[in-house]
């Protein structure tokens, strides 16, 4: 599966901050035409996207489409089906299999970003559509549309209810771990890393971004620790040279906590 441990959004409408983008260090980019782009530059956005894609040929892209039932949702899926340099298409208020049955044509991998509840209550049916390859989780989205209290232990409690569903369903329906929402804070590290080490912690495989500042923390949180990869190396070497259950660093070994270390390591890239 594509392992991606984060994705970068940038607007549509600006093709310095696309190149820019490209030259970064996230594992994907994702051009937004939703969010990042204001009602009355819709259109605009399109055409300078097509216009990027011409001029960069090479250049192989995820776009962020509006919602299905939206004014902008026929435009963007033409343009999309004529541009061979969109590589994946991330489906925004992703609420109806239909609806993503009829992107899923385009024959490009899915990204359906669950951010309603009615995205969440048809979340099963969403994941079981050929062609998704990856949940992603609209957190802020989400709270916004069930009237939840920013911020608050409270609101926490329902969002983490919500991110169990995904990462449940990802797994039922054989898809790569999805990705965690982004983030507001820009200029606090170490917040931002435990947001994602949180993330990483209950299942999740990357985290969507916002600014490139963002990358190096979440990267890191995402990424094993030498000490991690120490260990899951230990696990390895002596599943070589035992049968049955063994002992690593005071700990018990079994089937289980092999396939631990065979998973740490190949999220590492090893």
């Amino acid at each position: 599966m594509r392992q991606a441990r984060s994705a970068l959004f940038v607007p549509a409408t600006r093709p310095d901050r696309i190149a820019k983008a490209r030259d970064s260090e996230a594992d994907l980019v994702i051009v937004d035409l939703e969010d990042a782009v204001a009602l009355e530059d819709k259109a605009l956005a399109r055409d300078t996207l097509e216009q990027t894609l011409e001029e960069v040929p090479q250049a192989r892209l995820c776009v962020r489409i509006n919602a299905p039932g939206s004014e902008h949702f026929d435009a963007d899926l033409d343009l999309c089906a004529r541009l061979t340099g969109v590589s994946m298409i991330m489906v925004s208020k992703a609420e109806s299999a239909m609806a993503l049955r009829q992107v899923a044509a385009l024959d490009r991998p899915l990204w359906p970003l669950i951010e309603s509840a009615s995205g969440l209550d048809w979340i099963a049916e969403l994941a079981a559509v050929e062609g998704v390859e990856r949940l992603s989780f609209g957190a802020l989205d989400l709270a916004l549309d069930l009237d939840l209290e920013s911020d608050t232990p409270g609101a926490e409690a329902i969002l983490d209810q919500a991110r169990y569903q995904l990462v449940l369903q990802s797994r039922l329906a054989g898809l790569a771990p999805p990705m965690a929402g982004v983030s507001p804070v820009l200029d606090d590290d170490e917040a931002l890393h435990d947001t994602a080490r949180y993330a990483r912690q209950m299942g999740f495989g990357g985290m969507l971004c916002i600014h490139p500042r963002q990358l190096a923390p979440v990267h890191r949180a995402f990424t094993p620790s030498p000490e991690q990869l120490g260990w899951a190396q230990k696990v390895l070497a002596g599943a070589q040279t035992h049968g049955g259950a063994f002992r690593v660093e005071g700990q018990m070994v079994d089937a289980p906590v092999i396939e631990r270390a065979r998973r740490l390591l190949t999220r590492a890239g090893h």
